[in-house]
């Protein structure tokens, strides 16, 4: 009987470790070690090129460039395409990077990046992998879901991270860059992203200290809490076609919740867990963030989101700095940024990087 019951104890025992989303607490220390390990790869020296000429219109520059950020295990270089918008003024400007949404591009963060620059902040943009020139000429979000599906199919050593974290790599060492700029101050850099891009945001943001200024708009939430309470749907169909082929190779007969549970757990690890949301925007406390969602919000319900709202809320009380933290909801508002939110959100972003 005691040997019985030795054995039910290490299941028992076993079974978290297995399942990967069982809750934890580790500090918040220890919470960005682990990310950083867990994305961690040998880094590559940036090799700038300039794509296009840079052109001047009406006292903005803007340039077209990209950098390498990762020598992949078939010896290419994966490289990041950029879009600078900055003022023709001369001296060192702060620098405001922004996100695009799944199948976006650099291109439609645009408008965002002048409305930066005139206000004298430097707007940059990038592709996020598998979207934009990254895409091998593929619209939209195609390229992005068929890597997901991918890396759902690869053994777990040689996966990549297409969904989310590969492009957070990405965003560090695209700080690393503009680090070495010297038109740009690199204790001044700011990040703000939409959807997709808000997600990757919290993400690349909370463990970059460098980051002065966080933004995640429509992307807040909890997907622990979502998966838990049925609210899955909004955030699988955005990548609808990888979720259903998870589905076929688990022999279920739809999409449920627990072909999110073993997707999400492998191609986004951590995600149910201590890198869900509410626990990694516990790292930014004591840096200006600003976040945004609207309480109709299929993709970020609002139930989850909260959630998120008082851990932040919580993590700068305690740092004693709570005016550094802005949340808005919008009433009967769905998975948009409504202008109100765009221009606080801009707003909010020029005040702190010209502190």
């Amino acid at each position: 009987m005691l040997q019985r019951t030795l054995v039910i104890s290490l299941c028992l025992f076993v079974i978290p470790v297995i399942r990967g989303d069982e809750p934890r607490t580790p500090t918040p220390a220890q919470t960005r070690e682990a990310f950083l390990k867990l994305l961690d790869r040998p880094k590559v020296s940036a090799d700038a090129k300039e794509a296009a000429p840079a052109k001047e219109t009406d006292g903005l520059i803007t340039e077209h460039l990209s950098i390498a950020t990762e020598k992949k295990a078939d010896g290419t270089i994966e490289r990041l395409p950029i879009l600078i918008v900055r003022p023709a003024k001369s001296g060192k400007c702060p620098a405001m990077i922004v996100l695009h949404g799944t199948g976006g591009n650099k291109e439609g963060q645009r408008s965002w990046l002048i409305d930066f620059a005139k206000r004298g902040i430097t707007g940059i943009a990038i592709d996020a992998r598998y979207h934009g020139e990254r895409s091998g000429g593929a619209k939209g979000s195609a390229a992005y879901v068929a890597a997901i599906g991918k890396a759902w199919q690869a053994p777990r050593e040689s996966m990549e991270h297409p969904f989310y974290y590969d492009t957070v790599w990405d965003l560090w060492r695209l700080v690393d860059y503009l680090e070495t700029r010297g038109d740009l101050d690199p204790k001044r850099i700011g990040m703000l992203g939409i959807s997709m891009g808000g997600i990757q945001t919290w993400l690349a943001a909370s463990v970059d200290e460098r980051v002065a200024v966080a933004a995640p708009l429509i992307g807040v939430q909890s997907f622990r809490w979502s998966l838990e309470n049925e609210k899955w749907q909004g955030r699988a169909n955005t990548i609808k076609a990888a979720h259903e082929l998870a589905a076929r190779e688990l022999k279920e007969p739809m999409v449920n919740q627990k072909v999110c549970r073993e997707l999400w757990n492998k191609v986004i690890p951590g995600i149910l867990n201590e890198f869900d949301c509410p626990k990694m925007l516990t790292l930014l406390a004591g840096r200006p963030t600003i976040i945004t969602n609207g309480d109709k919000d299929g993709n970020c319900p609002i139930e989850g989101a909260r959630i998120a709202f008082r851990s932040a809320e919580e993590a700068f009380a305690k740092a004693n700095a709570s005016d550094k933290l802005k949340i808005m909801v919008g009433e009967n508002v769905g998975h948009t940024i409504t202008a109100e939110h765009r221009q606080a959100a801009i707003e909010f972003c020029d005040k702190w990087l010209k502190k």
